[in-house]
C-alpha cells in the first residue's frame, strides 16, 4: 500500500469531527490494505511506529528536502527505513541518520513528507488514535468492536490482532487468551479533583497510595520471571532485585500489576526521574543496583495458577493478591465500604499519603473488573494540583486539526539575571477558542520564524497546571515540568510578575 493513501486518510480524518465518519474512513482503508501490511497501516494511523521513537529530532525533520513528484513510497519501504534509522548508533551516527532520513523524505511527495514528519516526531494528531482505529478495524472485518477490544487488550497489540482478524475474521479473536509471559495493556485511571468527588462517584471503594514509580507487570512461570513496563517493553534484566523478590513468592504461575520505586534509607520515595534513569541506564546493572536499589509494590493480580482473574471484582482480586504477596510488598490501602461514614478516614489517608512523599491516591470501585488497556471511570486518581504563571517564549506550528494555528507552547520562568529559563512545552488543555486567540496574539509578538517554531517577545503570561518536576539536562534550570497543561491566559499579569525559577525549585524542595 502506498503511503500516500495513508497520508490522505489521515488528512481526511483530521478534517472531520464526526466519529462515525472517522471510523468509516479508517474501515475503508484497513479493508483495502494487504493482510501483511495491515498492522503497519493501523500503527501509522494510530500515530505509532512499531520501532518506537527512532531518535530523530525536529531540527533534522525540519530541514528542507526536495519532494518526489509522484507517490511511489510504500508503507513497507517506510518501515524498512525507520528500522534502519532506529539501528543507527556509534561514531558518525548523526550523518548516517541524516542520510537515511533524507532518502526517505526525498522518496515522498509533499503530503507524504508532512505525514512522515508528524509520524516520526510522535505528533500525529488527526484523531485516529487507538479507540477509533479499533472501531475502524472492527467495521472493516465485520466483528463486534467489544470483542476486538478485548482481544487487543489480551494480546497487548492492536496491530497484530487487527492483521489477524482482517485476514481470518472472527475466528482469529477466539484464539487470543491471557497467557503468562505475554504482557497485556494495563488498566488506566481517570482523574477526580478530590477524594470527596471520587468517593461520591464510586461508592464502596478502595483508596490506595499512588506511587510515583515505574508501572510494571510481572509474569512468573516457575523460575522464569519477566518484568514489563506500561508500554509492554521487557526490562527484566534492568531490575534483577524485582525478579528475585517475585521468585520468593509462594505461587508458581501468576501475573502481578504494580509499581517499582526507589527509596531513601528512611523509606521515603525518591523522585520518579531517578528511578526512570536507573531503569534506562546503560551502565552496569550491578552498579546501578548499588547506586539506587529499587523495590516493587503490587496492587493487583490478573492471573493466578490456571485462573484468569480479569473479570473478577477488585475485592476478590485483592484477596487473591493477598494470598500471593505479603503485606509489606503490597501497596498501602484503605477499604471504604461506607463512603459517607468513612469520608474523614479517606481524607486522612490521602493526607498521610502526601506526608509520606507519594504523589496522591488511586480510588477504585470494589466491584470493578480489570479493563486492560482502558481508561475507565471505575479507577480515579487524585493528585494535588500545582500551578505556575509562566511566560510564553515560543510556539510551534500545529499539525492535523491544528494546521494553520500556533499550538505547542514553550514555557519559561524568570531567572535571576532577568532572562527566562525554559521549563517545558505543552499543547494540552487548549480549547479551540484559546488556540485561535493565542495564534493571533503570538503572531503579533513574533520576532523569529523558522517555519516550524515561532519565537516571540516574552510578554504573554499563561497559568499552567502540572504534576511535579523531573530532572532534565536539556533545560537551563535542570528541571522540566511533568504533565503540564494550560489552565488560562493571564492578560492581567505582566511578564515581570510571572513565577521565578527560584520559586519553582523552592516550592518542590519543601514538599
Amino acid at each position: 500500500m502506498l503511503l500516500a493513501d495513508v497520508a490522505r486518510v489521515s488528512r481526511e480524518v483530521a478534517g472531520t469531527a464526526a466519529r462515525s465518519r472517522k471510523t468509516a474512513l479508517l474501515a475503508e482503508l484497513f479493508a483495502a490494505a494487504p493482510p501483511e501490511e495491515a498492522g503497519l497501516v493501523i500503527s501509522y494511523l494510530a500515530g505509532r511506529l512499531p520501532q518506537g521513537r527512532p531518535g530523530v529530532g525536529w531540527r533534522a525533520l525540519g530541514r528542507a528536502v526536495e519532494a518526489a513528484a509522484e507517490p511511489t513510497l510504500t508503507v513497507t519501504a517506510v518501515d524498512a527505513a525507520v528500522t534502519e534509522l532506529a539501528a543507527v548508533a556509534g561514531p558518525g551516527s548523526q550523518a548516517e541518520r541524516r542520510r537515511v532520513l533524507d532518502a526517505l523524505l526525498g522518496a515522498a511527495t509533499e503530503p507524504e513528507q508532512r505525514f512522515l514528519r508528524s509520524l516520526l516526531s510522535g505528533e500525529v494528531r488527526q484523531g485516529a488514535l487507538d479507540a477509533i482505529a479499533l472501531e475502524g478495524v472492527a467495521a472493516a472485518a465485520g466483528v463486534p468492536a467489544a470483542e476486538l477490544r478485548r482481544a487487543a487488550m489480551l494480546s497487548g497489540s492492536l496491530p497484530l490482532v487487527a492483521a489477524a482478524v482482517l485476514a481470518d475474521g472472527a475466528a482469529a479473536l477466539r484464539e487470543v487468551t491471557l497467557r503468562v509471559g505475554r504482557p497485556v495493556q494495563p488498566m488506566l485511571a481517570n482523574t477526580a479533583k478530590s477524594v470527596a468527588e471520587a468517593l461520591a462517584a464510586l461508592g464502596p471503594c478502595a483508596v490506595e497510595e499512588k506511587l510515583d514509580g515505574i508501572r510494571v507487570q510481572v509474569h512468573r512461570d516457575g523460575d522464569d520471571v519477566r518484568v514489563y513496563t506500561r508500554s509492554l517493553d521487557e526490562i527484566t534484566d534492568r531490575l534483577p532485585e524485582v525478579a528475585q523478590r517475585v521468585r520468593a513468592l509462594p505461587g508458581e504461575r501468576f501475573i502481578l500489576d504494580g509499581e517499582v520505586i526507589g527509596q531513601t534509607p528512611d523509606g521515603r520515595p525518591v523522585p520518579f526521574q531517578e528511578v526512570a534513569s536507573r531503569v534506562g541506564s546503560r551502565i552496569d546493572v550491578e552498579t546501578a543496583r548499588r547506586t539506587l536499589p529499587v523495590v516493587p509494590y503490587f496492587f493487583d493480580v490478573l492471573a493466578a495458577g490456571d485462573e484468569v482473574l480479569l473479570d473478577l471484582p477488585v475485592r476478590e482480586r485483592y484477596e487473591a493478591l493477598a494470598a500471593l504477596v505479603p503485606q509489606e510488598s503490597r501497596v498501602r490501602r484503605l477499604v471504604v465500604e461506607d463512603p459517607s461514614g468513612q469520608a474523614a478516614a479517606a481524607e486522612e489517608f490521602w493526607a498521610e499519603t502526601l506526608r509520606r512523599g507519594h504523589e496522591g491516591v488511586m480510588v477504585k470501585s470494589l466491584d470493578s473488573t480489570y479493563a486492560a488497556g482502558r481508561r475507565g471511570r471505575h479507577w480515579l486518581k487524585v493528585k494535588p494540583v500545582h500551578t505556575l504563571d509562566l511566560v510564553v517564549l515560543a510556539v510551534e506550528r500545529g499539525h492535523g486539526r491544528r494546521t494553520g494555528l500556533l499550538s505547542n507552547l514553550h514555557l519559561g520562568a524568570r531567572a535571576a539575571d532577568g532572562s527566562y529559563a525554559m521549563l517545558g512545552k505543552t499543547f494540552k488543555g487548549l480549547t479551540d477558542e484559546m488556540l485561535r486567540w493565542q495564534s493571533e496574539r503570538l503572531r503579533e509578538l513574533a520576532v523569529e520564524d523558522d517555519g516550524f517554531t515561532v519565537r516571540v517577545r516574552p510578554e504573554l503570561v499563561v497559568e499552567i497546571a502540572y504534576d511535579g518536576l523531573q530532572r532534565s539536562p536539556r533545560y537551563p534550570a535542570g528541571v522540566a515540568l511533568r504533565f503540564a497543561r494550560v489552565l488560562r491566559y493571564r492578560p492581567d499579569k505582566s511578564a515581570d510578575q510571572a513565577d521565578t525559577v527560584e520559586t519553582v525549585l523552592g516550592a518542590h524542595r519543601t514538599e
